[in-house]
């Protein structure tokens, strides 16, 4: 007798390893498409061989005498970042502060980024700073660029900082005076003044790059990076109306957090518009809507620093299920336990490549997100290529999300091409009349480049600004030999009253500007200690070492996970995110709270007596 087959069927629990293996698959064969051998080198500098895509076309640099003049504090850099140390400041009774700014005006990265459609991606009650102070209601709850702008214009002139400000002018050195206590410091319109102390905000995203693509010197078109663009061209402004794109063929290349808000703009204006696509972003729900006082609770004292503080909480790991209410409910908030891998300081809970449960449940959590704003691709495109192409197969965490109800539907227009270039790993090259990809040549007249900046360069960090302290010691030379070298992240051996604002040796957010903020509080705290002390500003090297070793424990196990995803500026092109402590190692709620503490009870381990 022949018994009966028996079939094993297959349980929940192993199709759904099934599915994760697909789709690691997936993951694997996307990422190897766009793998470049050159990897970073493919892009270059706009100030090495196009010195035009670095120039300022929206203020006229005005001719003056050069400065020479003792200042209390010398602040390098117009952004949010010196903008909030100057109020700080401020606030202090410090005497005289001096921003040196190389653009014609305050606002930094939001004073050269006006393009088209440009709006910040984090809720505007949270993202602006000193609303309360300024008296200010956010008009929208994602703010567009000009309103940011114009609120780094209001906080200015708020607290007085275009007194004895210098724009249109880059600091070209900083060499400390033993002697005389103070920094020198030079720019590139002869100035040479001193400061008693120094505090360096340059940004981590401030120099615009270009791709080395072969052939790009050839082209006779029209072209211009998104962070200068070129409204004598294109006519209209950042609200559209782009009257001089009329009959004309534009390209734009890159489709990051730029490219996802410039491309609806330009396909509403341009006779045709190809987009050039090598890896495509992450687009989620944008829900923009209009902000009132009465949305906001705008009527109680500390509003604004209660939802900044609720939403940093959230991004950071350190909410409590039940407690901490959502105050701003946006895609940020709502996809938090993502972000543990994208931000090194995220409270992680022995999460790690060595935790199989966690990273199990965190992989399932990632694969679902991803399945759902797919499934919002195919669902919004109505061509199923271009859907096919514009869906991303990688890590939520391995790119910064991007948020939009405009792009995806761009692409349903018949003046719009999306020109997919993963298999040739970018453009293959450029020719008089257009750009070229997989051997078809697409004609236009104009190229835009929404390629986005050289991320974590500054002027210090590239050698641009050279830092001379005691005894002649330049800080980069130092820094070679030992490594960064830094007490929180602010204050260094051999450099007194030097104070640098950033990431490095500091806690991280994807709302960067409260951690600007909590960077200036701390920064004239050290100033008026030095100030009340007769003191400078120097840790000592036993403290350097001690802070080395703080950020050193528990720092985030990452490297694994950014060496699987794809290419792009996270992860250095595909060569992967080291293990190397940079950041501090918890949240920045606890970095922020560890601060407070630490002015209170041991503020001077950051200071020495000066010599005689």
């Amino acid at each position: 007798m022949t018994l009966p087959r028996c079939e094993n069927p297959v349980t929940p629990e192993r199709a759904a390893q099934i599915k994760a293996t697909q789709i690691r698959e997936r993951y694997t064969a996307e990422r190897e498409r766009r793998v470049r051998p050159d990897g970073s080198a493919q892009y270059r500098p706009t100030e090495a061989e196009f010195g035009y895509f670095a120039e300022d076309p929206y203020t006229e640099r005005a001719e003056r005498e050069p400065v020479r003049d003792v200042v209390d504090v010398a602040v390098v850099g117009g952004g949010f970042g010196g903008i909030l140390a100057g109020a700080r400041l401020r606030q202090q009774d410090i005497g005289s502060v001096r921003i040196v700014e190389k653009g014609g005006d305050f606002g930094g990265t939001w004073y050269w980024n006006r393009y088209p459609g440009i709006h910040c991606d984090i809720d505007a009650a949270v993202y602006l700073p000193l609303l309360e102070e300024t008296g200010y209601i956010p008009r929208w709850k994602y703010a567009p660029g000009e309103e940011i702008r114009q609120h780094a214009v209001r906080i200015a002139e708020k607290f007085d900082l275009y007194e004895n400000a210098l724009f249109s002018t880059a600091v070209t050195s900083l060499t400390w005076d033993d002697a005389d206590q103070r920094w020198l410091v030079t720019t590139d319109r002869g100035d040479e003044f001193r400061a008693t102390y120094v505090i360096t905000a340059t940004g981590t995203l401030t120099e615009p790059k270009l791709p080395g693509i072969p052939g790009i010197e050839s082209f006779a078109g029209h072209t211009f990076h998104t962070s200068r663009w070129d409204y004598g061209y294109t006519g209209g402004t950042a609200e559209g109306g782009m009257t001089g794109l009329a009959g004309r063929k534009v390209g734009i290349v890159g489709t990051g957090a730029t490219g996802i808000q410039a491309v609806p703009m330009l396909a509403e204006d341009a006779e045709h518009l190809y987009v050039f696509q090598r890896t495509p972003s992450t687009v989620g729900v944008r829900g923009q809507r209009p902000l009132t006082a009465a949305d906001l609770g705008a009527d109680r004292p500390g509003w604004a620093t209660e939802r900044r503080e609720n939403f940093l909480r959230l991004v950071s790991g350190e909410a409590v299920p039940g407690v901490d209410e959502d105050l701003v409910d946006d895609a940020w908030t709502e996809s938090a336990a993502l972000l543990e891998k994208l931000l090194p300081s995220f409270r992680r809970d022995g999460a790690g490549q060595g935790n199989e449960e966690f990273e199990a449940a965190y992989e399932a959590l990632d694969h679902a997100t991803m399945e759902r704003i797919r499934a919002r691709v195919t669902e919004i495109v109505e061509d199923p290529a271009t859907a096919s192409a514009l869906q991303p197969w990688y890590r939520y965490a391995c790119k910064r999300p991007t948020f939009s109800d405009r792009y995806l539907p761009a692409f349903n227009r018949d003046n719009v091409t999306l020109v997919d270039t993963a298999d040739s790993h970018g453009i293959e090259r450029m020719t008089e009349r257009g750009v070229v990809v997989d051997g078809v040549e697409y004609e236009v007249d104009a190229l835009v480049f929404a390629t986005g900046f050289s991320v974590g360069v500054s002027g210090i960090t590239s050698g641009r600004l050279p830092v001379t302290g005691r005894d002649g010691l330049q800080l980069l030379h130092a820094w070679a030999q030992e490594g960064p070298r830094s007490l929180h992240g602010f204050a260094s051996s051999g450099f007194p009253n030097l104070l640098k604002m950033g990431s490095l040796h500091n806690a991280s957010s994807v709302n960067f500007s409260h951690i600007l903020d909590e960077q200036a509080v701390h920064a004239a705290a050290l100033v008026v200690a030095a100030e009340t002390r007769g003191a400078l500003v120097e840790p000592s090297r036993e403290a350097e070492d001690a802070w080395a070793r703080r950020i050193a424990e528990g720092a985030p196990r990452h490297a694994w996970f950014h060496a699987e995803c794809t290419p792009g500026y996270y992860n250095a092109e595909g060569a992967g995110r080291p293990d190397v402590p940079t950041g501090y190692p918890g949240s920045a709620v606890a970095f922020h709270e560890e601060l407070r503490a630490w002015r209170e009870t041991s503020i001077d381990e950051a200071l020495t007596v000066p010599r005689t």
